[in-house]
Formats: structure tokens, sequence, C-alpha cells
């Protein structure tokens, strides 16, 4: 999916010593029928939770209203992109020469380290489409590793009145095989209702969970639909608990505190302003480092122009010595 919308922010929320809540904004993806999206991550309040570093909620969307999903071949620089769907039938195409097909509950990763570039659209039996695509930024020491494309369909884990698919890492007794650069966690989680359930953590890893359907109380702080509660690391486990009479779904994400500063400019992850200008020049020129996508019908997406000012590395806002807000 394309991409970072890097001039606008999500109003800044306080950080808390527990449940920091973020909220979504509203971002188009396309042309004139474009497909609208809600971004959690990055927003002025946090760049990153472990590598994660993009969050894109979207649907469920009536295609016959919407027009659905059709993105035109675009590149990818230092990054992975994990592809995510509750409902629907995306086609998938890049240039390492895979063609698959994201489905629900079924995960597609795929690996743009020094340049890939693919196409996603929403295949015509699709009525609704829902889902979320969140990307995973490539540490320094591996950023420029090859393309590479990965498909899995996690087992569901039955726990307390919770169902768990985990697509990455490690929860609830389970772990994926796919392998990744930096210790990350992906999982969806689908709640009874007025059902509680506590997981065991990983203590070095920060966590987000972003709500997809009806309201979570995450430790104790509700949730609402598309918002997502970020907590920090130490805590050795996760209380959620679902308080309606309907079903509700979540994804959650974490990971080891990612140091490294980053640049986030449309689709590239780099470390510095020359990383985006060069991509984007690459780009432009039709340079074989981000190959070519067959199959697709139309024309490939054009780079936007860069800003008119240096693009700063970012990372997360650090909080004053001893503060506890």
């Amino acid at each position: 999916m394309s991409g970072v919308d890097t001039d606008r922010v999500a109003p800044e929320t306080d950080p808390g010593p527990g449940v920091e809540v973020l909220t979504p904004r509203d971002v188009p993806l396309g042309g004139p029928r474009a497909m609208t999206v809600r971004r959690t991550l990055p927003q002025r309040a946090r760049t990153l939770i472990g590598a994660w570093c993009f969050i894109d909620h979207y649907g469920p969307d009536d295609v016959a209203e919407t027009g659905g999903m059709d993105v035109a071949p675009h590149p990818h620089i230092g990054l992975q992109t994990v592809s995510w769907l509750f409902s629907g039938e995306i086609e998938h195409r890049d240039s390492l020469g895979s063609h698959a097909f994201v489905r629900p509950g079924e995960l597609n990763l795929m690996t743009g380290g020094h340049g890939i570039s693919h196409t996603e659209v929403s295949t015509p039996g699709t009525a609704l489409l829902h889902g979320v695509q969140l990307w995973v930024a490539l540490p320094d020491a591996h950023r420029h590793t090859g393309r590479d494309f990965r498909h899995h369909v996690p087992a569901p884990v039955h726990l307390d009145g919770a169902v768990i698919r985990v697509f990455l890492g490690s929860l609830a007794g389970d772990t994926s095989p796919v392998p990744a650069f930096t210790p990350l966690l992906g999982a969806e989680i689908v709640l009874e209702p007025r059902t509680t359930t506590t997981l065991d953590i990983d203590p070095a890893f920060e966590h987000g969970l972003l709500v997809d359907q009806g309201s979570v109380r995450l430790d104790g702080t509700l949730l609402r639909g598309a918002e997502l509660g970020y907590t920090a690391t130490g805590n050795r486990t996760m209380t959620l608990a679902n308080e309606t009479d309907v079903p509700a779904r979540a994804v959650l994400v974490g990971g080891t505190p990612f140091e490294e500063r980053i640049v986030m400019w449309w689709n590239f992850v780099g470390r510095t302003h020359e990383d985006i200008v060069e991509a984007r020049q690459d780009w432009e020129a039709s340079s074989d480092r981000f190959g070519h996508v067959d199959g697709y019908p139309g024309a490939r997406i054009p780079a936007p122009a860069l800003p008119n000012a240096t693009i700063a590395p970012r990372g997360n806002p650090t909080r004053p010595k001893g503060s506890t807000r």
C-alpha cells in the first residue's frame, strides 16, 4: 500500500504511565475515487512501536460504492509490508515475481530492503473490503537486504474466551515461522462477549493494540473502534476485556524498542534525507533497483515532489527524566 502522509499529524495524546491512547486520522489513497484509510501510526505522539512504523486500518468498505482497492505499481525501500484482512480478497504482484492473494486470516509479508515494487488490487468477487496494512522498519544492518515474500496461515489458538492468530513472533504458546529482522509480535485477537483474557507478554516489548470491531478494555483503559492503545516495556501480562454483548476484534503488535531514528517519506524508510532523494530519483528513472511488476494493466504511480526542506530523522518523543507524564 502507498504511502506516508508526512505533512499531516493526528492530535497529540498526552502520554501517561499506563495506556496511551492514539486516535486515527483519515487519509485518502489513490486518485479521484480514493479509498479512505484510518491511520494511527506514525503520528506526533509516536513514530514507532517496536519496529512497527505504519498502521493503516480500512473498511468494511462496500466495493460497489468505493471501487475497492486499486494501487498501481509503486516502490518501497527499507521496510517490510504486512497485509492482514478481515474480509475480502486482494491480488498482490511484485517485482520479485510473486503473485499471491491476500485473504482473511492469512499473512502476506513482503520485504523491500534495497528496493521492490508491487501492486494491490481487490478481486472482482470482493463485496466488502476490510483489513489492515502494517509496515516494519528494517534495522540499519539489514535495510539494504534483498527482495523477499512470505505467506503464512496461522492456526487459531483458543484461550480463555479468545481466539488468537499469531502471524509474527510468539504469543499464547504459538510461534510464527516467518522470520523477522528485529524481535516482533503480530497477532489478531477475537474476544467473545463478556470475556476477560490475560496474556503473558514479553517484558522487553512495547505493544500496541488496534481495535477493529467493538471496544476493548486494555489494562483498565477503554479503547473504542479504530483507536490504538500503547503500553511501554516492563509488563509481563496484558489484560483484555470485552464488556459488550457482541464479539470484539483487535490486532496486537509489539517489539523491542527501535532505537534508530528513521526518515519516512512516501513509501520509503531511510536514515537521511539523501536516502530519500536517491530512492525517488531511482524510481523516476525506472532504475533496476525496483524491478518491474508484470500483470498490471495500467501505469505506475509517479513519485510526489519532495518538500522544500530537509526531511529530518524521527524517533519516539522522550519524556523528561523523572517524569510520569
